[in-house]
């Protein structure tokens, strides 16, 4: 069993394309409503901040600096939560900060991993 575990370590890139793919895809869905224009020029402009970051995600496009933007929203987004609306890490009644502390980790692991061999920066970039 520990050998199998071992051997999964040489598919490291598979992992990063999972979690650029779900980072991208969860700010992208996320953007929707933001760049409707229903929320405001500020959370639309975090918004459109939002498709490029997730676009980049999913292409590996400039992944280390799309991580570092959209790891900032993150953490304004935990900031607004806990200090202006006052939602606690975990809440059973409304949404509480952990998920956006797990994207937030996500970002941070993709600011040091970098995106892989199967990303579009590694072409371009010759990494």
């Amino acid at each position: 069993m520990i050998d199998f575990l071992l051997s999964l370590q040489s598919y490291g890139d598979w992992g990063l394309l999972v979690l650029r793919l779900a980072i991208g895809i969860i700010f992208l869905y996320h953007a929707k409503a933001k760049v409707g224009g229903k929320m405001g020029g500020f959370l639309q402009c975090i918004g459109f901040c939002e498709v490029a970051g997730g676009l980049a995600m999913v292409m590996g496009f400039l992944t280390q600096l799309a991580a570092m933007g959209l790891g900032i929203i993150m953490l304004g987004a935990i900031y607004k939560k806990i200090n202006e609306w006052h939602i606690p890490f975990w809440s059973q009644n409304n949404t509480g900060w952990e998920f956006d502390f797990l994207i937030l980790a996500s970002c941070i692991a993709l600011i040091f991993l970098g995106p892989g061999s199967m990303a579009v920066d590694p072409g371009m970039f010759g990494l």
